[in-house]
This record gives C-alpha cells, structure tokens and sequence, in this order.
C-alpha cells in the first residue's frame, strides 16, 4: 500500500516569495549584478559628457584670451591681421601658439564672414571636422 506524503503547510514571509521559474534559475542572484553595471554605465555615461562639456568651457576660455591677444595685436599694427596665431604670443600670457582642448590649433580667419567683425577666431570642436556643427567661435 502507498503511503501518501503529508504535506507541511509553508508559511512565506514577504520577502520570501513563493519561488517559481525566477529561483529555479538562480536569476535572484544576478540582479544585484544588473543594478552594479547599471551604476556603473550611469557614471561612465555622465563623465563621458562632463569631459566633453570641460573641454569646451576649457576652449572657451583659450579663444578668449587668444581674442585679447589678437586684438592687442591689431591695435599695435594699425588693424592689420596677424599673419597666423603664432605672431600674437608676445601679446599674450601663452608660450606658444594656442591650441584647444583636444590638443588642435585655433583657426584664425582675417578678415572675419560676419558683417562688423574684422576677424573670426574659432576651434573646431571635439570632432576636429573644420566648420563641423560642434565648432565653438
């Protein structure tokens, strides 16, 4: 004769859950896993985008003190237009001829496309694509 097992009611607390396909796998395990990588692409994500928005704030300020050479320059030579960045180092605090964040030569355009300015002075950006949507004059 077969003996029927008796079953011992479980009781199950809330955090317990009752179990099914989720602990079968073992997946509980891997979502402290997910939520660690989660984390960690938010912070890469969010300091890829500081070290571009730094580089343009870092370029901003190199064109501004470029500008106040360039115009010293001007000013000394009767307006005429620097021969190229170089000429305006004894203008300016700068050793040599400066250059953007990313390590490329500012772009000097004598004289300048708009009406009213005698010159355009410019970077062309993270990507270095000259006149590239990303360029910061």
């Amino acid at each position: 004769m077969r003996r029927r097992r008796l079953r011992e009611p479980r009781i199950f607390f809330p955090w317990e859950g009752r179990g099914g396909w989720v602990r079968r796998l073992g997946l509980g395990r891997v979502r402290p896993v997910l939520l660690g990588l989660a984390v960690v692409g938010v912070v890469v994500w969010v300091g890829v985008r500081e070290r571009n928005r730094s580089g343009v704030r870092q370029t901003r300020a190199t064109l501004l003190d470029a500008r106040r050479a360039v115009d010293a320059y001007m000013a000394e030579h009767d307006g005429g237009c620097p021969p190229d960045l170089g000429a305006t180092v004894r203008f300016s605090s700068r050793e040599a001829a400066p250059k953007d964040a990313w390590g490329r030569p500012l772009r000097l355009v004598c004289p300048g496309k708009r009406e009213g300015s005698d010159y355009e002075l410019m970077s062309d950006g993270p990507d270095g694509q000259p006149g590239g949507l990303d360029r910061i004059d």
